[in-house]
């Protein structure tokens, strides 16, 4: 869709943002639903965040936001509300602007539960979570509305203990006894990432019971490891598209087109095989 006198403006703030895919799923989300705006990636340093947020609030077709690192934790601040989600979390992804305000929300937990509930049922399931940072905080509130039983580790044990103190669940220091004992692996960490980051653990403790979930788009160590035992499996690109679609929701209200969402990347090049599961698709979630 063409940019009019008329549209209204979505985006991503981020630095960097270069790499961000945001920008093409929501504009072909738009189109598809007709709706009459434009979505464009902003690289704000954090240094200018506050300004830009202040300047956000003048532009009268500025209605939505997300946001990505590092300003998941600063723009709450600087919002008029926030949800009850990012309260407990401590970091919002999506900003909705109305008449001058910001009201602060994150998507990124409705990413999560739902991508991981289209390969495996969440509840009573044993889960260990690699990893303490941001990214932890919103997997640890979408399992613990999920009512899993979660096990939290990181490679500083006391950044573990008090983030389980706070969602009241179970810090471990031996990830490979846990390993044991759990159905799920969880990796929020920026671990994988790239192609030469020394693994978290001994792969090779991994079996094929496990249901193995990085959060990390790409195929990582990780998940080439449960792949080659057989293990359920999933990378986060559905996590990248829900916690989107989610977005759009609380933008327009409209009920997000997923599978065009998910298309839109495929045709722009990026690998979809994302997921080893009886249900294939990412727009059929239990």
């Amino acid at each position: 869709m063409t940019p009019k006198g008329t549209s209204s403006i979505y985006g991503v703030i981020g630095f960097p943002i270069k790499h961000s895919l945001s920008p093409v799923f929501q504009n072909r989300a738009l189109s598809h639903l007709g709706i009459d705006a434009v979505y464009i990636p902003f690289e704000v340093r954090p240094q200018v965040l506050k300004e830009f947020i202040e300047g956000a609030r003048q532009i009268e077709n500025l209605l939505g936001l997300n946001v990505t690192i590092p300003h998941k934790e600063a723009v709450v601040e600087l919002s008029d509300r926030v949800s009850e989600e990012v309260e407990k979390i401590g970091a919002a992804n999506t900003l909705k602007f109305e008449g001058g305000t910001v009201e602060a929300f994150n998507t990124d937990w409705v990413g999560f539960l739902r991508s991981a509930e289209s390969v495996t049922n969440l509840k009573g399931k044993r889960v260990l979570l690699l990893g303490a940072g941001g990214s932890s905080r919103a997997v640890l509130y979408a399992l613990t509305k999920a009512k899993a039983e979660v096990y939290l580790w990181n490679r500083t044990p006391e950044k573990a203990h008090r983030l389980a103190r706070e969602f009241q669940v179970e810090a471990i220091d031996s990830l490979e006894d846990a390993l044991k004992g759990v159905d799920i692996v969880v990796n929020t960490t920026s671990v994988g990432l790239k192609e030469n980051d020394p693994p978290l653990f001994d792969y090779s403790l991994i079996t094929p019971e496990h249901t193995v979930i990085d959060i990390i788009y790409r195929e990582t160590p990780l998940i080439r490891r449960a792949k080659e035992l057989g293990c359920k499996y999933q990378t986060g690109f559905p996590m990248l598209v829900y916690q989107g679609a989610e977005s759009l929701r609380i933008w327009t209200g409209c009920e997000p087109p997923i599978k065009v969402m998910e298309m839109s990347l495929k045709e722009y090049g990026y690998p979809i095989e994302h997921s080893k599961t009886h249900r294939q698709t990412l727009h059929q979630p239990s």
